[in-house]
């Protein structure tokens, strides 16, 4: 997978049903009929529309726990010119940013050194301080974007005077340990997934249901993974506006026909509809159980397809589910 979602390691989840094959519901039973909304109007249901272009329709109720990319750093190395030079490329990154990062490598097929180079020298990223000094090993996930953003630091780090080293390590569970035992010295991060994979090494398993620390709020999960931090000898530099979580997408010409833009104008408009993501999502409280809590929606039929991945995106294309999970930087979602 791409990183840890919240659909691993049992970071951020719970059930409210059984999932079913691919094509039955996941609550069991066919389609369900038109619903009353809470103005007391009636909204039908709402079809599937085929399109290439996909949308995400945005978490205005705040469903999913935010996860901003943030350099995650070994306590022992980070020094000022470290950091500022790191903080110089969350700067410069938003969502939009990153969907086009993704198009270049997974699309375009560009190597992720070349997208990062060519973005570096189109951005004009400067680092404040080049007082830096000697050899710096970033991780690297085993994932395209996750080498992207290694080589944008790789090239922030080397205008700060270091030597930087970009090494693909593998998953969380093999290169946070690295990281912090000084094997690898940085590693792009995610805040809300890296907040909830802290609190259960430190905690224990079930911290993050008994006191999560990972939340919707940017500014509150970014000073418990500080605080987390601490206590296994990292520091972080500041979290970029850039995002990579769980999102719900539809097709443009969906969002066109029912003029939604927002899961909760999606609600209104919609008695019910289909849902396509992976196979955990009708046991998860931020995918089927979340979205029927906190927005209201109602489900006729549950597709179990994948994460983010092909599978939902043809999905949605082809007009067989009419919402799909994706994630929020998928090169999918690039308009151009």
């Amino acid at each position: 997978m791409r990183r840890m979602t919240a659909f691993a390691g049992g970071l951020a989840i719970l059930a409210l049903a059984a999932c079913g094959e691919p094509g039955s519901a996941g609550g069991g039973g066919g389609g369900q009929p038109d619903r009353e909304t809470a103005g007391g109007t009636t909204a039908e249901a709402c079809e599937p529309i085929a399109g290439e272009q996909l949308v995400v329709l945005e978490d205005d109720k705040n469903l999913q726990t935010v996860d901003n990319i943030i350099p995650a750093i070994n306590a022992e190395v980070a020094e000022p010119a470290m950091i500022s030079a790191l903080d110089a490329v969350s700067a410069a990154l938003d969502t939009e940013i990153l969907i086009d990062l993704n198009k270049a490598v997974d699309v375009e097929r560009n190597t992720s050194a070349q997208a990062a180079a060519d973005f570096y020298a189109d951005a004009g990223i400067e680092v404040p301080e080049t007082s830096g000094s000697g050899r710096v090993v970033i991780g690297a996930a085993n994932f395209s974007e996750s080498g992207t953003l290694a080589e944008l630091y790789a090239l922030a780090l080397t205008d700060a005077g270091y030597d930087p080293e970009v090494r693909t390590i593998g998953n969380r569970e093999t290169y946070e340990p690295a990281l912090e035992a000084g094997q690898i010295h940085i590693v792009p991060e995610y805040v809300g997934t890296l907040t909830a994979f802290l609190n259960t090494k430190i905690n224990g398993a079930d911290a993050p249901a008994e006191n999560p620390k990972a939340s919707a709020d940017l500014e509150a999960t970014t000073e418990n993974l500080r605080e987390l931090g601490e206590q296994v000898g990292l520091v972080f530099g500041e979290p970029s506006a850039a995002a990579d979580q769980n999102a719900y997408a539809v097709t443009e010409a969906f969002a066109e026909e029912h003029d939604v833009s927002t899961l909760s104008e999606l609600a209104k408009e919609c008695g019910s509809l289909s849902l396509g993501g992976p196979v955990e999502c009708p046991d998860r409280p931020f995918c089927q159980p979340g979205l029927e809590e906190t927005y209201g929606l109602t489900f006729s039929e549950f597709v179990s397809l994948d994460a983010g991945g092909p599978l939902t995106k043809e999905a949605l294309r082809s007009g067989q589910i009419a919402l799909g999970m994706v994630f929020s930087s998928d090169a999918a979602l690039a308009t151009d």
